[in-house]
């Protein structure tokens, strides 16, 4: 009878739990039993496992053979427990020593022919590992530089299981042949990416460079529309777009990851974590250091958003944009059942999501971008003129965009078609993003120096409560908004939200505290009511 024993790490969502794989041989008929919730990927590893063995010049071991995987009450699935069956087995068997994979953790998929395949969420089960008090782990060395992400844990990247077999043995490392590094789709994701973005059409999920992003000063015109970016930005704050069709909402869109400031050490390992669990993480970056920007088609599902999948959930687009950028597209577009799933995310700032599997939580703190045309046809303006839309049609539209929805973005801003003027540079070309990134950047220093000690980063994060207990704005200087709320023009987290704006105006401007001006902006890209406030790029000043 031998025993022997491994670990390896079970992802629930983007959190990972230490499994113990058990092997025991007894004698009997030869047989494979695996044990301990596996799914039907899990299942299959006994076939590559005894492959994958048997190709590597190894000998099966014939007699009665169990797996378990513990602790049994956790699901486990996909391929990445195939290189920890493998040792615990041949541990078993005495083909190495059992007591040098005791404290082991292994991750990766076995090949048929014994070589070390890629798999999702290398930097959470790491993560796992190292919190559990693990130091040694083995991955496919493509993933050796994810895994490396974390401290004070040694990384050992293999290409085949002949190769962990000489380092456990002492015996000379067999030099396999390198292939090149596998691109990783999201299989529920894959064939919904657009060019320019990732790979597919449909979802576009980036997370690249700054040198290669588009510029700020691409933009024509669009004052009001480029100052409520910026705002937007500063302060973390939700923001509308809507406007004719041409006008430049998907533009300024595209450029509003580029003024957010570079994500700091922990949020670029909350995001890289999130990604790699999609399999989403571009091929030779193992770290996320950009705000990711992602924009799914309309057409896209509510699971899409916000996560699903068959067996355990898995991260949506909602996550995938976790500390970036959720641009909603022609937003009336998308389902209602969609579009209303995006309110506890927007609250909370996580996704629970719930199935017969599990209940997984997932990360979603992203800055949402919704842009709409007035109407189905797009030419629809206060007068009408060159719409072909029925008012009961125009109503329908706007209403797709439920009022409890709405009430959670700060700014809501008109864009309006861009002037031959504009169009042809005569006024001059605007800010590039490298000044508004460096206002932005000034602007989160001020809020983050007086948030310090507090468990918010941004001023969208704050309660109402606390910003008007413990951060009092100049006297006076709400009697606008108050008189809105009375009129029934503002809700009372309608208030709250413009009071936060105005904080994030007063941090561009430099000012101490929000004053009356601050607070009519804010009410003006709230409310989309002309106050006089919005003059330009300068209005924040």
């Amino acid at each position: 009878m031998g025993f022997a024993r491994a670990c390896s790490v079970a992802l629930v969502g983007v959190e990972g739990v230490v499994v113990e794989v058990q092997a025991d041989l007894e004698p009997g008929v030869a047989a494979f039993t695996l044990v301990g919730l596996p799914d039907k990927s899990l299942v299959e590893s006994r076939d590559r496992v005894r492959a994958a063995v048997v190709n590597s010049g190894g000998e099966w071991p014939q007699k009665k053979l169990t797996v378990g995987l513990s602790p049994a009450s956790v699901p486990k699935s996909g391929s990445g427990f195939d290189l920890a069956v493998a040792a615990a087995v041949l541990g078993a068997a005495e083909r190495i020593d059992p007591r040098a994979i005791a404290d082991l953790v292994l991750i990766g998929e076995l090949g048929l022919d014994g070589r070390v395949r890629p798999v999702r969420g290398i930097l959470p089960a790491v993560l796992a590992a190292a919190e559990a008090g693990y130091r040694q782990v083995v991955v496919p060395e493509h993933t050796a530089g994810e895994a490396s992400l974390v401290p004070g844990v040694s990384v050992l990247g293999v290409r085949s299981l002949r190769q962990l077999i000489a380092v456990l043995t002492d015996s000379p490392v067999p030099d396999e042949p390198q292939e090149p590094e596998p691109g990783r789709p999201d299989p529920m994701l894959a064939g919904l990416l657009v060019p320019g973005a990732g790979v597919g059409t449909g979802l576009a999920i980036s997370a690249g460079s700054p040198d290669h992003r588009p510029d700020l000063a691409d933009v024509a015109g669009q004052d009001a529309a480029r100052t409520a970016l910026e705002v937007s930005a500063a302060g973390g704050h939700h923001l509308l777009l809507h406007g004719p069709p041409g006008a430049g909402k998907t533009m300024l869109a595209e450029r509003l990851p580029g003024v957010l400031p570079p994500l700091t050490e922990q949020e670029s390992l909350e995001v890289t974590a999130v990604h790699s669990v999609a399999g989403m993480l571009p091929p030779g970056e193992p770290l996320v250091r950009s705000a990711p920007y992602c924009a799914p088609h309309h057409s896209a599902t509510m699971q899409s958003l916000v996560g699903g999948g068959n067996g355990l959930p898995r991260p949506g687009a909602v996550s995938l944009a976790h500390r970036g950028v959720l641009f909603l597209d022609e937003a009336p577009e998308f389902s209602g059942r969609a579009l209303d799933a995006l309110r506890q995310p927007l609250e909370s700032g996580h996704v629970v999501v719930a199935r017969s599997a599990g209940v997984v939580r997932l990360p979603a703190r992203f800055l949402m971008i919704l842009a709409a045309n007035p109407c189905p046809c797009g030419r629809h303006t206060l007068h009408g003129a060159g719409c072909e839309c029925p008012p009961s049609a125009v109503r329908r539209y706007q209403a797709r965009l439920s009022g409890p929805l709405l009430d959670r973005v700060d700014l809501r801003v008109g864009v309006q078609p861009v002037g031959r003027a504009d169009l042809l540079g005569q006024g001059g070309r605007g800010e590039s993003t490298a000044v508004v990134a460096g206002r932005v950047r000034e602007a989160r220093e001020r809020s983050a120096h007086r948030l310090a000690g507090s468990p918010w980063a941004v001023n969208s994060e704050v309660p109402g409560h606390e910003l008007r207990t413990r951060w009092p704005v100049e006297p006076g200087a709400l009697d606008a908004a108050e008189r809105d709320l009375e009129r029934g023009l503002l809700t009372a987290r309608g208030v709250d939200r413009v009071l936060r704006v105005a904080w994030t105006v007063a941090d561009l401007a430099g000012r101490d505290r929000p004053g009356a001006r601050d607070v009519a902006l804010a009410l003006e890209l709230r409310t989309g009511v002309a106050r006089g406030t919005v003059a330009g790029a300068g209005a924040v000043s």
